[in-house]
């Protein structure tokens, strides 16, 4: 297979490289089976013309002009705000037509917030499709023509593959790895990469207090005020009182900034402590959901596995912070 992964101004330089690398040790793990055998990828990294790049962090990076290939791979791009996403865009116009043109005629794929460069394309109109998690409502508020999926790592679409946060280029590797050369190869290149070759969620990576920040200021208002009382009785009228507005007017302009109620921004909120409680303190679960605001263990039991697809029990066991001795 001929991967192409494009390279731009201000693209994520780890996405770049990381997935070139996971392809090289596929290709070499492959020469140690087969000596005889072709490799598996050929990999270039290509800009819309021949030339240098400057990555997010400041490194410069050559690449070459677009050549064959049989897939095409988008990187994600450094931002600081919707404003910045939105600059970041209108900037790519060329490679936008390239990501067009490839659309056409060969598979396409993305890594992270490289989706967004996707869909701003048009390419993903009337498509499933992932991104980093902090950046599926963003998504999904951009561009309403494309089901976005957030929890998903991987979601293929046609001919399209979108990949979640940052380090998926690893994820997305094995994928190319296993339609191209196999199962096993897949499986070897992800015990020597460290990289989980089972299908994975987002789900309980995700930070709600991070993919609900807005530039709005009432929602951030709200949520500063939910969070100062996380564990008490939750009444939308005090809400609305404390924000001198009508119930119906706090609930309109809530949704209009952030897609949700305040009563789910409160249960995002409870949800985030309850995760820090259960990675760092020995509180039983029943102490951590009336930490919480939750006098029935069941319900808040329901609720954390339904947002982190893990129960409270699964997820202590997965990231409880380990006490670490220091000599």
């Amino acid at each position: 297979m001929r991967v192409a992964i494009l390279a731009y101004d201000g693209c994520m330089g780890a996405e770049v490289l990381g997935l070139s690398d996971v392809l090289l040790v596929a290709n070499r793990i492959s020469a140690l089976r087969a000596p005889d055998a072709p490799a598996p990828f050929s990999v270039s990294i290509i800009g819309t013309r021949a030339g240098q790049v400057r990555l997010a962090g400041g490194a410069y990076l050559s690449v070459g002009a677009p050549t064959a290939f049989d897939l095409l791979v988008v990187p994600a791009f450094d931002f600081n705000s919707g404003d910045d996403i939105t600059t970041a865009l209108a900037g790519l116009e060329d490679e936008k037509a390239l990501i067009r043109r490839a659309a056409e005629q060969r598979k396409v794929a993305s890594i992270c917030g490289g989706s967004l460069l996707l869909a701003d394309s048009g390419v993903l109109d009337g498509r499933q499709a992932t991104t980093a998690w902090a950046l599926a409502g963003e998504m999904a508020r951009r561009y309403p023509n494309v089901e976005v999926i957030p929890d998903a790592v991987l979601v293929r679409a046609d001919e399209i593959i979108t990949s979640g946060a940052f380090t998926a280029y690893g994820d997305l590797a094995l994928q190319l790895i296993r339609d191209c050369a196999g199962t096993s190869l897949a499986r070897a290149v992800g015990r020597f990469s460290l990289i989980d070759h089972n299908p994975r969620s987002q789900a309980h990576y995700l930070d709600h207090r991070l993919s609900h920040r807005r530039r709005e200021s009432l929602a951030r208002a709200v949520s500063a005020w939910l969070e100062q009382r996380i564990a008490e009785r939750y009444r939308l009228k005090d809400l609305a009182d404390a924000f001198n507005l009508s119930s119906r007017t706090l609930l309109r302009k809530v949704r209009a900034e952030t897609g949700c109620s305040p009563l789910e921004l409160l249960h995002d909120l409870r949800v985030e402590k309850a995760k820090l409680l259960l990675e760092t303190t020995t509180l039983s679960v029943a102490q951590v959901a009336a930490e919480v605001g939750y006098i029935d263990v069941a319900t808040f039991s329901r609720l954390f596995t339904r947002r982190t697809h893990l129960t409270p029990a699964a997820f202590r066991k997965r990231f409880k912070v380990a006490d670490i001795a220091v000599f």
